[in-house]
């Protein structure tokens, strides 16, 4: 069991540099004191999670304890990565939320066979932002408990 007190990794897949940039200014501006990693798409993301690549380096993919996925990125292997993630053993533990714009229910139901936890829709203001960050920290952070497993132990 981790401990408690020790901040988890947040593994964000969104392949725009302003929307990263925004996001390290949102946990900043919530004093949110995870260590935050980003990954372009959807090949990316499993790149990291595999612990291949660029993320080969012993050290270089810390195991994350929520992944968040911009739904909007226009990467089409980002529904297949979801997919590989729902369907292993080990990755399939740690939650993955969507952030998205959309409303539509045929997007949240095929998204939701895939494996994500949940969604939030995408505030418009920075402060609302902030907000929303904080209580999904909250609550993936200090509500709920989810099982950690290192990044050794992860095979294709």
């Amino acid at each position: 069991m981790r401990d408690l007190r020790t901040p988890l990794t947040i593994l964000i897949a969104d392949e725009d540099a302003d929307g990263r940039l925004m996001i390290r200014q949102v946990f900043e501006e919530a004093r949110l004191i995870n260590s935050l990693r980003f990954v372009e798409g959807g090949e990316d993301l499993l790149d990291y999670l595999y612990c291949r690549g660029a993320y080969a380096a012993a050290g270089s993919a810390p195991r994350p304890g929520l992944i968040l996925v911009d739904l909007n990125i226009p990467d089409t292997k980002v529904r297949e990565a979801l997919q590989a993630i729902k369907g292993h053993t080990h990755l399939k533990e740690i939650p993955v939320v969507v952030a998205t714009n959309s409303r539509a229910e045929e997007d949240l139901l095929r998204t939701c066979d895939l494996g994500v936890h949940c969604f939030i829709a995408k505030p418009i203001s920075f402060s609302a932002l902030v907000d929303t960050v904080k209580s999904l920290h909250n609550y993936w952070f200090e509500i709920v408990a989810a099982p950690g497993v290192e990044c050794g132990g992860i095979d294709d």
